[in-house]
This record gives structure tokens, sequence and C-alpha cells, in this order.
């Protein structure tokens, strides 16, 4: 058995995924930003279960919450980024503070989480650190341009990770979800105050307010934890892992697409060399 540690384990995936890492048999730190919303866990596995608060945009509070998992446990086997949350807006419409909340959360948090675990991680020579991305860091939709700027960093992050830690015997990768039955479009989804009329049909399609895929989502989190946790636990996780039929079709078409402009635009690219 391994110990986890999850941040966001109050909703969604990161609940789902701490409930089927407990009933496992693993042990497991379950952090939210108010404790009290992960209490039933703990509750439920007394003897391999610590909940604690953690805003993973203080750095007190990530230092406290690997001391305190590694005082509890003896180490941190793998660790898990899945706190976060969405934000949407045209470009021109989100707000600074907004913005840098937003990449201090999605992006920032995490690298404060990573490198606070590595220590340890490098000293036993194992280890695995799981980022939770989205398909959006792949679509980019319209009015997600900021979140999916989030996501994209910290898939690009992790790849360089992954290629500094693997000879160290850690293994880094990122998750892309598709649309999971969650909180994400719900309660976990934030927006610009200010909508400009002129992306009403681009930006403006996506505002909560005309949104109606909450609650019907094709993905199961209960299914998507399985898959985490069997992935993780097979010793050759991929680099990247999509999760979710929906996230599939994307990231297919979003190859395609890019594939059919690269060979277009081809002339134009290699005329850039100096003449051989």
């Amino acid at each position: 058995m391994s110990t986890w540690l999850i941040t966001g384990c109050s909703t969604g995936l990161g609940r789902s995924l701490a409930e089927a890492v407990l009933d496992a048999g693993h042990d497991a730190v379950v952090t939210a930003r108010d404790e009290s919303t992960v209490r039933d866990l703990v509750t439920a596995h007394t003897d391999t279960a610590l909940g604690l608060t953690l805003d993973v945009t203080e750095p007190a509070h990530v230092c406290a919450a690997v001391r305190r998992a590694e005082e509890r446990f003896g180490q941190v086997d793998v660790l898990v980024n899945n706190a976060g949350y969405g934000y949407r807006a045209a470009v021109e419409e989100g707000e600074d503070t907004d913005v840098r909340q937003l990449f201090d959360t999605n992006l920032f948090g995490a690298i404060a989480m990573i490198r606070a675990v590595l220590p340890g991680m490098r000293a036993r020579r194992s280890g695995t650190i799981v980022n939770i991305s989205s398909i959006g860091a792949r679509r980019c939709p319209p009015g997600s341009g900021y979140y999916s700027a989030t996501k994209a960093a910290l898939e690009a992050m992790t790849s360089s990770l992954r290629k500094e830690v693997q000879p160290l015997g850690i293994t880094a990768l990122a998750v892309e979800p598709g649309a999971f039955r969650t909180d994400f479009a719900g309660r976990s989804l934030t927006q610009s105050a200010q909508a400009i009329h002129d992306y009403a049909e681009t930006a403006g399609k996506r505002r909560k307010e005309n949104d109606t895929v909450h609650g019907t989502q094709p993905g199961d989190p209960t299914r998507a934890a399985a898959a985490i946790i069997e992935v993780v636990g097979s010793g050759h996780a991929p680099e990247l892992l999509v999760l979710g039929s929906d996230a599939l079709r994307s990231f297919r078409s979003v190859l395609n697409r890019q594939s059919a402009e690269l060979d277009a635009w081809e002339a134009t690219t290699v005329s850039t060399d100096f003449p051989s």
C-alpha cells in the first residue's frame, strides 16, 4: 500500500479519487480549503486518512501539509494536484485580479506542491506526481482562454518535469479529463463580471447563464478515479492520460486539424532555413 496526497477533495474528481484510494486500502491525505468538507472521509477511515486544510496558494499551508503527511505516514508516494477551478471570459473581458488568482491556483499552486514533495521522493528514488489538466488545454474553446492557458502551462511543465525526474525513479504525468459529472460546471466555475456584446456569439455562449451542460456530462468521476489508480499502479504510466470518450474525440479532432495546417504551410515553414 502507498500514501497519496490529494488536493481539492471537497467535491468532484478529487473527492471520488480520495474515496477510491481509501477504499483500496491506501493511506491518503485528503485536503480542501475547508477541512470540514472532508471530515466524513476521515471518520470512515480513521486509520488510513488524514484530513487537512490546504489552500495551495498559501506557501505555509503547502509546507505544513507535506510535513504532516510525512509525520503521520512516513512519506508521500503519490501526489495528485487536483485543486483548481474554471473561469469563463473572453480574453478582453478577463479581469487582472481574477486571472492572477486563477494562475496562482491552477498552475503555481501545483508547482508549489511538487516542489514540496520532491525532496522526499528524490531521497527515496521513487514517487508519482499526477497533475490534473483538462481537454480544454487541447481544445482551447472560446471563453476559456485563461483557463486553457493554465492547463496548457501545467502540461508543458509536467512534460519537462517527467524528463528531469524519470532517471531518479520518479514518474510525472498529466491527466486530461473531458466533461465529467462533477461541480466543475456549477459551483467550481467562475466568470468575468463584464460581458462584451461583440463576443455574445463566441465566448458569450459559454457563460454560466447560457451553459446547459451541468448535470449532463458523459464522464463518471468514480470510473475516472479507478482509471487513475490503475495507471499509477501499472508501473508504466503514460506522459499524458486522456479520460473520457468526448476528450478522445476532441483530442483526435485537434490533432487532425493541426496536421492538416502543418502540411498546408510546410513550404513556408521550411523556407526560413539558410540555403543548403
